[in-house]
């Protein structure tokens, strides 16, 4: 076989068959245990829920839940994203996170965004890479995970990204 990163990587779409799958990478990933709401919003999302494979093994995910604004724009909050460990690095988070940012583009939805803990660096930095931005901090957010403190980091998507996305369709 060849090194390195030659093995490929592929994303598949979040179904009743393959939801387990993302039942066992969020116990693995996060401090927290997500209710049935969690797994129907994300199986509702349609194409903005994601599991990643690595060489045909499930190594991530991203779970999005679509929200009608009061004005009647849709946002997208994206619920988790996540890496196991050992595959970090290799460009699979980014992959999960560009699929969904691509399919706002496509679609005109001008919004996104999540919570992140306040101490997690890491999360914060890579989606400040994105063009993400904290734009609220949330006391208290979390249950029986230290700190309970998040932020809430936005991206607003103008429709000038748009135009130049949907030329290429």
């Amino acid at each position: 076989m060849g090194g390195g990163r030659d093995v490929s990587t592929s994303l598949d779409g979040l179904r009743d068959k393959n939801v387990m799958q993302l039942k066992k990478l969020n116990t693995a990933l996060f401090p927290v245990r997500y209710n049935d709401k969690y797994y129907a919003d994300a199986l509702a999302s349609g194409d903005f829920s994601k599991l990643a494979y690595y060489s045909d093994i499930c190594v991530g995910s991203i779970a999005c839940r679509l929200e009608k604004k009061e004005s009647g724009a849709v946002r997208v909050y994206i619920m988790t994203l996540g890496v196991l460990a050992p595959y970090r690095g290799l460009g699979i988070g980014t992959r999960l996170l560009n699929h969904v940012l691509d399919l706002c583009l496509n679609q005109n939805i001008q919004e996104v965004y999540l919570h992140v803990q306040t101490n997690n660096d890491d999360a914060i930095n890579f989606y400040n890479k994105f063009g993400f931005e904290i734009t609220e901090t949330v006391k208290n957010y979390y249950t029986n995970i230290d700190p309970p403190d998040c932020y809430v980091l936005t991206k607003f998507i103008t429709p000038s990204q748009v135009k130049k996305v949907t030329v290429q369709s």
